[in-house]
């Protein structure tokens, strides 16, 4: 039997529901506020939650955002639920982390929809993962798959919102759905591409030797990369960036990625409003420094594939690849990375190239 958890301060809402969804087999478990909601889910752990937006004290928001911090509730179904048309759209919704929403009044036929329909798509999409869990869990950590459907999901989620809802949605809903589509299949993309860029990438140097990339296209290529990272985390005012005049002996699509994973790990584990420098002096000394939480000494060391270091403890997208992704590409032209991070005062990475020739 699924458990079904809502939370409303509206004590008639709840009865009505909880009624509702009994009638139709469904196990309900009822709260009437934020904190109580969450106590709720610990205990129950349910199958979908049904949450009002607007109550006093912790509202909707903050409930879906405690549930999606924890480790055995994160993954469950979250339905928002709002009396004001207004005050979310489908897009808003999956930013904040729902699974889907209701705008009150709502029949009870709706609400079962809903709820149906949520349930059988958390069950195709713990198939689908744990299919890919099974094949994956002899070679690399959990984090994988959850990068990978993360992603997907929004883009599922959002496609079924379009093809069922789309003769009632406004243009601009459309429109912003479909951005956040694109959003989530560019952040696919790039997982993939890094994930086969180290299965195919050597981490030493060999094959063909890079030529010396003349001055302009090494600055072309680090404010380019610099950039696209940090636009895509809005942050773009936080740049500061000072470039020398020099060669390098590199490949302009690997500086292009170098770059371009040092600045995203920066904007990842910085706060926004913090600087991201970016420097490169004239002996080839490329350095992006970051004000954000640091690394000890111990974690310095043990970087490698499929690691982050705690993921629970800080929420966070990827794979844990970007460091040896830029190890390997760094490799390739003779370079070498170096880190050095003190905890809660930030990082400092840095590409020695050595001399063109």
């Amino acid at each position: 039997m699924k458990t079904i958890l809502i939370i409303d301060d509206d004590g008639p809402i709840l009865e009505t529901f909880s009624m509702a969804l009994t009638r139709k087999g469904y196990h309900t478990v009822t709260a009437g506020s934020g904190k109580e909601g969450l106590e709720k889910a610990r205990r129950f752990l349910p199958d979908l939650i049904l949450c009002d937006i607007n109550m006093p004290g912790m509202d909707g928001r903050n409930v879906l955002k405690t549930l999606r911090q924890e480790p055995e509730l994160a993954g469950k179904q979250v339905v928002l639920m709002t009396g004001n048309a207004g005050q979310i759209t489908s897009r808003s919704g999956m930013d904040l982390g729902a699974d889907d929403f209701l705008v009150k009044p709502f029949g009870l036929d709706d609400l079962i929809r809903c709820v149906e329909a949520r349930l059988e798509r958390a069950q195709i999409h713990w198939r689908v993962e744990d299919q890919i869990v099974a094949n994956l869990r002899s070679t690399v950590n959990s984090t994988l798959p959850h990068e990978f459907l993360t992603p997907l999901a929004g883009i599922m989620g959002l496609t079924e919102i379009l093809l069922s809802e789309f003769p009632k949605l406004q243009e601009e809903e459309i429109r912003e759905m479909l951005e956040s589509i694109d959003e989530s299949g560019q952040r696919l993309h790039r997982s993939l591409r890094k994930f086969f860029a180290i299965l195919d990438q050597p981490s030493a140097p060999g094959g063909e030797t890079p030529p010396a990339l003349d001055a302009a296209s090494v600055r072309e290529a680090i404010v380019t990369a610099t950039e696209a990272a940090l636009q895509r985390h809005g942050r773009t005012d936080d740049l500061d960036i000072n470039l020398a005049e020099t060669t390098l002996p590199v490949f302009y699509q690997n500086l292009c990625g170098i770059v371009e994973e040092l600045a995203d790990n920066a904007c990842v584990f910085s706060r926004s409003g913090s600087p991201i420098k970016v420097r490169l002096d004239g002996n080839g000394l490329l350095t992006v420094t970051d004000e954000g939480r640091g690394m000890t000494p111990q974690q310095i060391e043990q970087i490698g594939a499929f690691r982050q270091f705690d993921r629970k403890k800080y929420e966070q997208q990827g794979l844990g690849l970007g460091l040896v992704l830029v190890r390997n590409l760094a490799g390739q032209s003779g370079g070498t990375l170096s880190i050095t991070s003190e905890p809660g005062k930030g990082s400092a990475f840095s590409i020695q190239f050595p001399p063109s020739k």
